[in-house]
């Protein structure tokens, strides 16, 4: 295969949130149009590819997460003719196009729920989805103890008596992956795509298409949101070892498109072998690495972490997916705000504890420098690239997450990250839009965060990540060879390639490894040349 064709394996990917990024019509939420008229500000920072969130028709019960129609375009993003010019704009700034595929669960207001819930239990409309009768007297009670990840039951009771499964909102009920003619629609949909002239897809809840076929109970505690902390046995609904053929047969049909189509796992699965299992030669090209977003900021459970992945990786001869920030947790640059250790928040509130917003940029700024220098590919979401941190206060009342509804208003969810964007510091909603108008509150804050007030400015984060993207291509890092140096116990550093990196976690500074020009730093080095705390360097 020519290398062209595998251009995933080193490649560098922006999230684009839809909502947020760019409204051109000035509704308050962003659109089609929005994006491809600012798709030369991604080529200009550098990227390689756009993975585009969800923006099919749908009831936004869960920011379009919740497909009512796979085939089409919501009205509030714009049109089939929107997407297409999109992705040719894309294409003719050399940008590849990734949109996201909900194969686990469909809307409620999906054609087949509607003709689902009209059909009799047994039906060859229900078993397009995973319903069950009731258990105790009446069957009253729901089928098993499985519960929703945005918090509740995740059992919801039809008037004919039965229940359907949903393991997210009880508008996204959960599809039969058993029936041969959900497996048929979704090959029909991803060529619909493909022949639209898409070049891959991130696939939502990979690990979740297989349910246990005997529905056994789990009285485990199960993080909210996902995340990686399951105790007890494997759950009987993530991972199970049937979803495997789903992505192989996927993967055949890619492969008969030209210009490498890729397939990309979303799925919260440890231990990294596990995961690895997910791209197989013969399965998906690349897996997001949540255990690596979920490190401490601290030198060992990091390198042990690093270790760990490109080992399992390697082994199946896949690169590693590295990322620190997507639209369903807190932003980076304010998750390192917060004591080393602490557990991950999912989401924060104007009377939570509130972070240190400098700590939390300083040190954001260096684990991006780490992770750009990592071998292998990178996700980037839209805005980290200008330090934005998490909309930690904002008002209750704004919020639209399910899972603070569902949580009974004890988990503040994932709006806070999920802000519209600021481009231009003096214009209406920061220049996401023509109006001051913009689906969820910006900050007065976004302002100093703005492009304008960074883009040609020495040191802003923005210029940071254009040098540190420019440097990796030039260098070669996203495919040489990682090796570990010797270094302190609270310091990180490795040669990849002809380039050495190092990241102090330190509380004082520290000597660079080696003599050479050092090429980017997260943070000037002090009057002598060591590195501060909280600094990652490069050096060639």
């Amino acid at each position: 295969m020519e290398q062209s064709s595998q251009w995933w394996r080193d490649a560098v990917i922006y999230q684009v949130y839809p909502r947020s990024f760019a409204d051109r019509d000035g509704d308050g939420m962003g659109d089609l149009p929005g994006i491809t008229g600012r798709l030369s500000a991604l080529r200009d920072l550098g990227v390689d590819a756009v993975w585009l969130s969800p923006f099919y028709p749908s009831p936004q019960h869960d920011a379009g997460y919740d497909v009512a129609d796979y085939r089409s375009v919501d009205p509030r993003f714009g049109t089939l003719a929107d997407a297409d010019a999109m992705i040719a704009e894309a294409h003719a700034l050399d940008l590849k196009v990734l949109v996201d595929l909900v194969p686990n669960h469909t809307s409620s207001a999906h054609a087949w729920f509607a003709a689902a819930l009209a059909a009799a239990p047994g039906s060859r409309e229900r078993d397009r989805y995973i319903f069950r009768d009731g258990r105790g007297p009446g069957g009253d009670e729901p089928p098993n103890s499985w519960r929703s990840v945005f918090g509740g039951p995740a059992w919801e009771r039809v008037p004919d008596g039965q229940w359907y499964l949903h393991l997210f909102d009880v508008t996204q009920p959960d599809l039969n992956w058993a029936d041969p003619e959900v497996r048929a629609e979704f090959e029909s949909v991803l060529r619909f795509w493909l022949d639209r002239g898409v070049d891959g897809f991130r696939v939502d809840v990979a690990h979740g298409l297989i349910k246990d076929r005997d529905l056994v109970d789990w009285h485990y505690p199960s993080a909210i949101l996902g995340g990686l902390g399951q105790e007890g046995p494997p759950p009987p609904m993530w991972d199970q070892e049937e979803v495997h053929e789903i992505y192989q047969q996927w993967r055949s049909v890619l492969d008969t498109y030209p210009g490498g189509r890729i397939l990309v796992a979303e799925a919260w699965v440890k231990p990294a072998e596990r995961l690895a299992r997910y791209v197989r030669p013969d399965e998906m090209h690349q897996a997001f690495n949540f255990e690596y977003l979920d490190t401490p900021w601290s030198a060992e459970p990091l390198r042990k972490v690093i270790e760990q992945s490109l080992a399992a990786n390697d082994a199946v001869g896949a690169t590693t997916t590295w990322v620190l920030s997507n639209h369903d947790v807190v932003r980076h640059a304010t998750r390192l705000g917060y004591p080393v250790g602490e557990a991950r928040r999912h989401g924060i509130g104007v009377d939570d504890p509130q972070p240190d917003t400098a700590l939390g940029l300083r040190r954001a700024r260096a684990a991006t420098l780490q992770m750009l220098a990592l071998p292998g590919s990178a996700y980037l979401y839209q805005g980290e690239e200008l330090g934005l941190p998490e909309h930690t206060t904002m008002p209750d009342e704004y919020r639209q997450d399910p899972a603070w509804f569902r949580s009974g208003h004890t988990e503040r969810g994932r709006d806070g990250c999920r802000v519209p964007i600021p481009w231009e510091a003096d214009s209406p909603s920061y220049g996401f839009g023509p109006s001051d108008a913009s689906w969820l509150p910006q900050p007065a804050s976004w302002a100093e965060y703005a492009l304008d007030r960074q883009r040609g400015v020495a040191g802003s984060t923005y210029e940071l990540y254009r040098t540190a993207l420019r440097l990796r291509r030039e260098r070669g890092l996203g495919s040489a060879a990682l090796s570990w140096m010797d270094a302190p116990a609270d310091v990180l550093a490795f040669r990849i390639g002809e380039v050495t990196v190092l990241t102090n976690f330190s509380d004082a500074a520290v000597e660079l490894p080696v003599g050479g020009e050092v090429l980017v730093s997260s943070e000037p080095l002090d009057a002598d040349g060591r590195v501060p705390t909280d600094v990652t360097v490069w050096v060639g």
